[in-house]
């Protein structure tokens, strides 16, 4: 377990220490009614995780206590889900239903003790007397039944007695408290729907506030973990365990930020339309952001816990870029797969100098895996390349086949083109081309220099197969619903090539296709006479990185490149100093992947960091990762024009300026501000801040102000928040930001913000 502990762990090795607990108990406890999602994951890692890590165990409950949307099923998906992260819940499943008796009593006995009350109100009137933010809510008149009448009401409920919606039951808490929450919270109401498991034993179902912190009581929670939007319950959910004076140790509730993620939608309702409305081909598709269409895609479950490891455990919610959790697939990927060979877009070449057949053998790993493994390619006078693999009037940089540069042939030989042939419209079907006998991969001694290796499949031994190309299933960043739908998020190949040897697969076998990307046998629809792929991610193009940096950079800027073989896509291995230090990075240090990878690949940024390190205050050492995304941001910026003697600032400034962040002295924001003029002048980041009065605002008296002049100034953006349109947080946290100069901490900000709009 790593040193650098998380608020939860901290907690709860402080309840350890003090007594509070003497076993560590959490549960996961979803709702049945959808798949789960990658949201669900990062509960699923920390709610086991946690257990795990302090020698306790993690209950999976089902939260079954809205019959009308759950279905077993869904049951079985969440237990295939947790499964296949890893964990194991033993015999600790449990099912809310199982406790309807119990939660019943628990219910009655409130009514005796003139702490709940049944409320024939309609809906409307509820919500009416409820009041608002700013105005007290008014109590029915139904809340003065007597224990008797109330009694008698709540028995007939459960007989089935009434219709929907007649008759409610709720606690008797303050109409008049600040948190609306406990504005006498709904407890039971009748419904008279079939349950997948009680069947139709029960009319009245508890609320979700009134069966989770008992449910939790019952199988001796410890530590109740929720996402962020369930903070304002925890009221209800002290409130219930303790009017009802049940016995000690009893769970406490804690929050945690629900995970977000770009492109993406998360709501369980949103995915069921896209499911309903033929927009994907069900809950496992692809391209959805559920745990089941991440398996089928090809993603693996060390991928994704390390991207909830990545992503860390926050206080405040925040958005995560997609990007991350395609690096952490990619990352995961690169070290374990083989590598092949797969034509997507066919364009055939006749060697017209090559006579026979022959076997090439090669590895299916770079030199920089520990890997062992080959296979043999069959190669012949009639092969397939990539179209666009060969260009008759290239842009300047293009470094694969054209009439006048030749190219490797990935693992083979060099091959010039002699003749370009096309049809009656002018396209381009066939390359004439002739082959170097002393060129071959491994052995060559023809002295014909090329800059680039393409792949290719020989004609006759070639299988076909259907490629599934998936794209990010939506266009918007901040997604709202189907119109939001990206209509190139699948494109299906059908005619694609491979060499033979991927079709020898096993269950559950993944490939990296060379330049193409990631895939993935496909579990449901692969065959070995139909063989299907998933492209899981694609690589970093190396062509079209190319493109926008010369598009970008001023043509004095451009200097003379070492000339290389290049095979596009991937990066080159590392040295043996570089693999040493990237572990180092990532085992001791516990950086991520990418930001290892840039300092074991960068010996001057590296020093750099290791001094800022080394010289960091020894009693109160530096967030090694804190600093290092200083560095490998900031600091390798400058380095991109500068020598390391040039600079104005050096390693114990850049080791305060972490340090300081870490703090919360300063934001990151202000981390860039402060940066900017140590840049320029070689200043001290603490005098700098000093002297501009840059110091981060965490005192809600002095942002609590602030935050009540935007929403008088925003009473439109105020309503439509409260109508739902929750994206407008982002907006009004802006507001606030930009009203302090940036300088208000933008977790309290949050916090702050999202209690006032509620």
């Amino acid at each position: 377990m790593s040193e650098s502990k998380d608020f939860l762990r901290t907690i709860v090795e402080k309840d350890l220490k003090s007594g509070k607990c003497k076993e560590v108990i959490t549960r996961f406890p979803p709702e049945p009614n959808g798949f789960p999602h990658i949201g669900h994951a990062k509960s699923i890692f920390i709610n086991f995780g946690i257990a795990r890590d302090y020698n306790g165990h993690c209950n999976l409950r089902m939260d079954d206590t809205n019959p009308t949307k759950e279905d077993t099923r869904y049951v079985e998906a969440l237990k295939d889900a947790v499964e296949w992260l890893g964990f194991d819940w033993g015999d600790n499943v449990f099912f809310t239903s199982d406790y309807f008796p119990k939660l019943y009593d628990y219910a009655v006995k409130l009514i005796k003790m003139g702490k709940a009350y049944v409320d024939s109100l309609t809906e409307e009137e509820i919500r009416e007397y409820r009041g608002t933010v700013t105005q007290a809510g008014k109590r029915s008149k139904y809340a003065q039944r007597s224990i008797e009448e109330n009694l008698d009401l709540f028995q007939k409920m459960k007989k089935g007695e009434f219709k929907d919606g007649e008759h409610v039951l709720r606690a008797k808490i303050d109409m008049s408290a600040a948190n609306m929450k406990m504005r006498d919270p709904l407890l039971y109401r009748i419904r008279h729907v079939h349950h997948f498991r009680a069947g139709d034993e029960w009319s009245i179902y508890p609320m979700y506030d009134f069966a989770h912190c008992l449910s939790d009581y019952i199988e001796g929670i410890s530590h109740s973990l929720c996402t962020l939007e369930f903070e304002n319950n925890r009221d209800i959910y002290n409130w219930v365990l303790e009017e009802l004076e049940l016995k000690l140790p009893r769970p406490y509730q804690y929050e945690f930020a629900r995970l977000g993620i770009n492109y993406t939608v998360m709501s369980k309702r949103k995915l069921l339309e896209l499911v309903e409305s033929g927009q994907v081909n069900g809950w496992d598709d692809p391209r959805m952001p559920t745990i089941a269409g991440y398996r089928r895609r090809g993603y693996t479950p060390e991928s994704i816990l390390n991207f909830c490891n990545q992503i860390g455990i926050a206080k405040a919610n925040s958005i995560v870029d997609v990007a991350q959790l395609e690096f952490c697939i990619r990352n995961d990927l690169n070290k374990k797969v083989p590598r092949v060979m797969c034509v997507l877009d066919p364009l055939k070449v006749t060697i017209e100098n090559y006579e026979g057949f022959e076997e090439i053998d090669a590895s299916y790993y770079p030199h920089d895996i520990p890997k062992e493994g080959s296979r043999k390619i069959p190669f012949s006078r009639d092969i397939y390349i990539e179209r666009d693999d060969f260009m008759q009037n290239p842009p300047k940089g293009y470094f694969r086949l054209t009439p006048e540069q030749p190219v490797r042939l990935r693992h083979g030989y060099i091959i010039t083109c002699k003749e370009v042939v096309k049809d009656a419209s002018g396209n381009i079907t066939e390359i004439k081309a002739q082959y170097h006998p002393e060129s071959k991969s491994g052995s060559d001694s023809s002295g014909i220099k090329v800059k680039s290796a393409i792949q290719w499949v020989s004609a006759k031994e070639a299988k076909t197969v259907e490629v599934r190309l998936y794209d990010r299933l939506f266009k918007d960043e901040a997604p709202e619903g189907l119109e939001d739908i990206n209509p190139d998020s699948l494109q299906v190949i059908k005619n694609a090539l491979v060499e033979p040897a991927v079709i020898t697969v096993r269950p559950d076998e993944r490939f990296q296709f060379e330049r193409q990307g990631y895939f993935y046998a496909d579990p449901i629809d692969y065959t070995y006479e139909a063989p299907v792929f998933n492209k899981i991610v694609g690589l970093k193009d190396s062509w079209a990185k190319k493109t926008k940096a010369s598009e970008r950079a001023p043509k004095s800027a451009t200097k003379p490149q070492t000339k290389k073989i290049q095979v596009d896509g991937e990066v080159a291995p590392m040295s043996e100093a570089q693999r040493t230090l990237f572990d180092k990075y990532t085992l001791e240090l516990e950086l991520n992947s990418e930001v290892a990878n840039i300092l074991a690949r960068d010996e001057q940024l590296s020093n750099f960091y290791y001094e800022s390190l080394a010289l960091s205050v020894p009693d109160s050492p530096v967030n090694p990762v804190g600093l290092a995304n200083i560095v490998t941001n900031e600091v390798a910026r400058e380095l991109k024009e500068k020598s390391v003697n040039a600079l104005k600032f050096n390693p114990i400034q850049i080791g305060e300026l972490a340090k300081m962040v870490e703090e919360e002295t300063i934001s990151s924001k202000i981390a860039k501000q402060v940066f900017q003029v140590m840049a320029k002048t070689g200043e001290n980041p603490t005098q700098i801040v000093d002297a501009c009065g840059l110091v981060q605002i965490s005192d809600p008296s002095k942002i609590l102000p602030i935050i009540d002049e935007i929403i008088a100034k925003n009473p439109d953006n105020v309503a439509k928040f409260k109508a739902g349109n929750t994206k407008l947080l982002g907006f009004f946290v802006g507001q606030v930001l930009k009203n302090t100069g940036g300088k208000a901490n933008p977790k309290v900000v949050n916090e702050l913000v999202t209690r006032k709009l509620k």
